[in-house]
């Protein structure tokens, strides 16, 4: 029951390209809110790609594609008449079979000069270039929210305030790093700068504007302006807390990963290695220590030789205690995962890599803090 009245109330929209310029289509899929909904919308979707693939094949130049993420997809064509007569009746066959229609009101076929917005992304063709942004729609939501965060605040530390808005501001930064993303970055870095202005200027009605930027605004490094505060460690060592800022996250183009990949089908194991194997994790990067260690280590773990990302976590062992005498050192350290590390110091398991560490002798089990 639950499975029909979720599949029955998805909808769907289309976008387009014309000529030289790509027709694309955006279909999004709407359901009933439920766990259940991304894995009964995969389920519904799979099977779409190959579907278009087998009817536009690449030597007859349709120019056919799919792109599609859960349970929002777009098809992208090379003109609006193959959208309008061919593919969307296709589609519309295709998802009858399985109990869903398209949205009348929401399937449209837009020229890619026109632009439209799929996941938080506008995607448009400037003066022969195709480039993805940050929609205005996305970026105006974030902003209000970061913006009611900082208003409804006026009282916290000011290490407080940066602990609740950085996760906010590097995870939306991280989402959008893939497109055309560096100037809304910025914008946006300014927008939370002024919406700070504003909150410490009212912290403090009766202090003049030098006053307040020495007090919450302070040069970091290289970067003036930056919003900080000091807080303390647990063993009473002040240390400087500061904002995040959006555009200080690198922008990295995504490849498009292949359409049948499964990561649960030992089949597509080695193409997934492939693919992440070669990347350093997102949260290495500007650790130079630490992304040293991982390129060494080829991204594996020594213990149970299985990839180490962001998703699994890792820990940075000391290979030989430092109470037996290891040092610091890269030489003496390894990344491993977390359950891995607990297992090592368990069962006094010892850890290699592939640049040997001096004769000194292994750990043994216990003392699970001094790594």
């Amino acid at each position: 029951m639950m499975e029909s009245e979720v599949m029955g109330n998805y909808h769907a929209s289309f976008g387009e390209r014309d000529g030289e310029t790509r027709t694309m289509r955006i279909v999004k899929v709407r359901a009933v809110p439920t766990l259940l909904s991304p894995v009964l919308a995969n389920m519904a979707l799979d099977g779409l790609e190959k579907i278009l693939c087998e009817k536009y094949p690449k030597k007859t130049g349709g120019k056919v594609h799919l792109v599609r993420y859960a349970d929002d997809f777009i098809i992208t064509g090379a003109s609006k008449e193959l959208l309008e007569k061919e593919a969307k009746p296709l589609v519309t066959a295709f998802l009858q079979e399985r109990g869903l229609e398209l949205s009348q009101e929401k399937t449209k076929i837009t020229h890619i000069e026109d632009g439209f917005d799929f996941l938080g992304q506008n995607i448009r063709k400037y003066n022969g270039k195709v480039l993805i942004k940050p929609s205005k729609k996305n970026v105006h939501t974030f902003l209000t929210d970061i913006r009611k965060v900082i208003k409804g605040h006026k009282q916290v530390q000011t290490v407080a305030l940066i602990h609740m808005l950085n996760p906010e501001i590097r995870g939306w930064a991280l989402y959008h790093r893939h497109g055309s993303s560096k100037e809304t970055l910025s914008h946006v870095d300014h927008a939370i700068f002024q919406a700070l202005w504003q909150w410490a200027k009212r912290r403090h009605p009766r202090k003049g504007k030098q006053w307040i930027k020495d007090r919450y605004f302070k040069r970091v490094g290289n970067r003036s302006w930056t919003f900080s505060g000091t807080a303390k460690d647990p063993g009473g060592k002040s240390t400087e807390k500061t904002l995040c800022k959006a555009s200080s996250v690198p922008i990295k183009r995504q490849v498009k990963i292949q359409g049948a990949c499964n990561p649960y089908d030992p089949e597509w194991d080695a193409y997934l290695e492939q693919r992440h194997g070669g990347k350093i994790p997102p949260s290495l990067e500007g650790r130079k220590t630490l992304a040293y260690l991982w390129k060494e280590q080829g991204g594996i773990c020594p213990n149970c030789a299985q990839p180490l990302t962001d998703i699994t976590g890792w820990h940075n062992h000391h290979i030989v205690y430092k109470t037996m005498g290891g040092s610091d050192h890269a030489e003496n350290r390894a990344l491993v995962h977390p359950n891995c590390h607990r297992q090592i110091h368990a069962k006094g398991l010892a850890v290699s890599k592939p640049r040997p560490v001096d004769d000194v002798p292994q750990a043994h089990p216990g003392a699970l803090f001094h790594a």
